[in-house]
């Protein structure tokens, strides 16, 4: 059997992964033409996607490594003139954040290494004016002008989020510190000496949280033109995968067209920009290759209590969040003290632009690793219950599938049952719509909430390869009261054509007992 190239799975260090043979997807067309055009840059991107290669390889590039670069774009095509600049890399991920005054040492150290590493000593005592004394002595001692990559510039901020008060002041105590360090870099005498200055982190703190004092970055997160600067596209996938993709249908037993088209579902679907560029998270499709199974990795890498807490507090329709429609000071509207549920969304990576039409973003979930994931983590969050009830929702899917409406309706009952009398007072239909969504979804069903027809919103479509759920939620009425609307509004109508069997169902919730009061399904 052929061996395969070794899949770069959590490496971020390129001249490990060229050095040692592992996969690696040509993105210096993307480094080239930032490094040409432009000498200040701030991208963001959801975690686990790409952002510390990316600075590990401007700094090879910048380092004029050559060797490193053979058989890529830049060496192909590139008119790139390889010699050596000096350079100073700040990781966040690996500097101690704990609160402000660590946070200052912490880079004080990073810094005095890199001059140390330089054969240069730091006199200044603050981390301001030792930055300053880095550059210009770097500038002097190499006489090249000097490159500053920024590695989850957010770091110290965003880690302490959602840990109450005290964490809160520590988060802005930290944002001040990185609004002072991060400022010395607009400072004539630093400027002058710069070659390329380049930011990446999850978020986007507006200008007058952090960089205020450095308003010359430009913010190419939502350019077009590097829209796939990081992920890999669907072109990708076919160029450097087809192999391996290869091998996981063998697996599976299916063919590589359903193979690619499983992989497709399950993790492609970004898009940051209003170009129909769409990318696959790189760490969830790797691990899916490598391990030839359909699972969720990139959730499992970190919780985000934080997101759902603020959900919950502000009982956000969690059932619209696909359907959102926003303008785009969705982009930028991220601030400690004024902190909107849909741009953590957004930024965080757990919606991404559906659509645009006359400056108005649609969004919905990226894909179904995403989807299934996120919902299960907040059906836990919102529905209350033991562990042992809650698991009935995994059966959800199956009946539906197998077309057994009885035991379908029977789990859900068995699930509204479960939850404590005590902790949900509010059980309106909003309430149920909510957790009856919540629980179908995080079985694994294609569920859509609200969808827009040209004679109102449907409650709740599921979707399968040979079938199509349509359902209308009521509250202290009848289930035939549902169905009567699903056929007077002609609901049905928009799925017509897909060729796959219609079920209407109605079902209706009694406030009073907390639970379905009836159902019925045609």
């Amino acid at each position: 059997m052929q061996k395969l190239q070794k899949l770069p799975i959590g490496k971020s260090s390129f001249e490990s992964i060229r050095e040692r043979n592992y996969l690696y997807v040509d993105k210096t067309r993307h480094i080239y033409q930032m490094a040409e055009e432009g000498e200040y840059y701030f991208m963001s991107r959801p975690r686990r996607f790409g952002k510390s290669l990316t600075v590990s390889t401007l700094k090879c590039l910048f380092q004029g490594k050559k060797e490193l670069f053979d058989g890529l774009w830049i060496a192909e095509h590139g008119k790139w003139e390889w010699k050596e600049y000096p350079v100073i890399v700040i990781d966040f991920n690996l500097i101690p954040r704990f609160n402000a005054e660590v946070l200052r040492q912490s880079i004080a150290l990073n810094l005095k290494q890199t001059a140390s590493d330089y054969g240069i000593t730091l006199h200044t005592p603050f981390i301001e004016t030792q930055l300053q004394e880095l550059v210009t002595g770097l500038k002097k001692l190499f006489k090249e002008h000097v490159v500053v990559l920024v590695d989850e510039y957010d770091k110290p901020i965003i880690d302490h989020l959602g840990t109450g008060k005290e964490g809160l002041n520590a988060a802005k105590e930290n944002r001040d510190v990185m609004k002072s360090f991060f400022g010395v870099l607009k400072g004539a005498q630093v400027a002058d000496c710069l070659r390329f200055v380049f930011f990446t982190g999850v978020s986007k703190f507006s200008r007058v949280s952090i960089f205020s004092e450095l308003n010359n970055l430009k913010d190419i997160t939502m350019n077009e033109e590097y829209a796939d600067a990081l992920g890999y596209s669907q072109d990708e996938m076919e160029r450097y995968f087809s192999p391996h993709i290869s091998r996981f249908a063998l697996k599976q037993g299916i063919s590589e067209f359903e193979m690619r088209e499983k992989l497709r579902l399950y993790y492609n679907g970004y898009c940051f920009s209003t170009k129909e560029i769409k990318v696959y998270n790189p760490f969830s499709i790797l691990c899916a290759i490598d391990e030839k199974k359909l699972k969720n990795y990139w959730f499992e890498t970190g919780t985000p209590t934080f997101l759902v807490n603020i959900l919950k507090e502000r009982d956000y329709p969690v059932a619209k969040i696909e359907n959102l429609q926003l303008d785009e000071m969705i982009f930028s509207v991220y601030d400690i003290d004024r902190l909107q549920p849909e741009a953590l969304l957004f930024q965080t990576g757990y919606i991404t632009i559906k659509d645009v039409h006359d400056d108005i973003y649609a969004f919905h979930y990226p894909n179904q690793e995403v989807k299934i994931a996120f919902l299960k983590f907040l059906m836990f969050a919102y529905i209350p219950g033991n562990g042992a009830d809650r698991s009935l929702f995994a059966r959800l899917c199956g009946y539906l599938q197998q077309e057994d409406p009885d035991a379908f309706m029977e789990t859900v009952t068995a699930l509204f049952a479960s939850i404590p009398y005590t902790l949900e007072n509010k059980r309106d239909e909003a309430y149920f719509h909510t957790a009856f969504f919540l629980m179908v979804s995080a079985s694994g069903a294609n569920a859509q909430s609200e969808v827009l027809t040209c004679d109102g919103r449907i409650d709740l479509v599921i979707e399968f390869t040979d079938k199509i759920y349509i359902i209308e939620f009521k509250c202290n009425q009848s289930a035939e009261t549902g169905i009567k609307q699903i056929r007077n509004k002609g609901y049905d109508q928009k799925f017509k054509q897909s060729g796959k069997k219609i079920i209407l169902m109605g079902i209706d919730f009694d406030s009073e007992k907390r639970n379905v009061a009836e159902w019925k399904a045609v």
